[in-house]
């Protein structure tokens, strides 16, 4: 009988997982008119507030060229606004608009909820091994 290989059952069972958040989160945000991407941008505006458009596509791991798309479609939901930096004409800053911030402060605590009940039943001890195994499986794979 063939010992079954570990590493990919965990490959599986971690990619199953992220497939599974994903879609909990699509499904969440949608509910409120938006896609994962859009409510990352505003989940970082909301909690760093104003922030270079060229920041905000790496803090949330979107490209660069599909950031000023993402930015333009909540423009016109009226949840962010540009502004040109004075001091250098290359900068364009994006922060919430009244509006985006009045979103955010209604959605994000619920969002947080539905994030919280993916987690119980976990110890938090638990939560911090998985936090530091799964950043090794990271950084190991960055370097592959």
């Amino acid at each position: 009988m063939e010992v079954p290989n570990l590493n990919l059952k965990a490959l599986t069972v971690l990619v199953r997982a992220t497939d599974s958040l994903h879609e909990l989160i699509k499904k969440d945000v949608a509910q409120y008119g938006l896609n994962p991407t859009e409510f990352s941008v505003l989940e970082l505006l909301y909690h760093r507030g104003k922030q270079p458009i060229q920041m905000i596509g790496k803090k949330v791991l979107i490209a660069s060229s599909s950031i000023t798309y993402v930015i333009d479609k909540l423009e016109l939901k009226n949840y962010v606004v540009r502004q040109a930096c004075p001091e250098d004409r290359r900068v364009t800053f994006t922060e919430l608009t009244d509006e985006g911030r009045r979103l955010m402060k209604t959605i994000f605590p619920k969002h947080e909820q539905v994030i919280n009940d993916v987690f119980q039943g976990m110890e938090q001890r638990e939560i911090e091994e998985m936090i530091e195994a799964v950043k090794k499986i990271g950084c190991k794979s960055q370097n592959a």
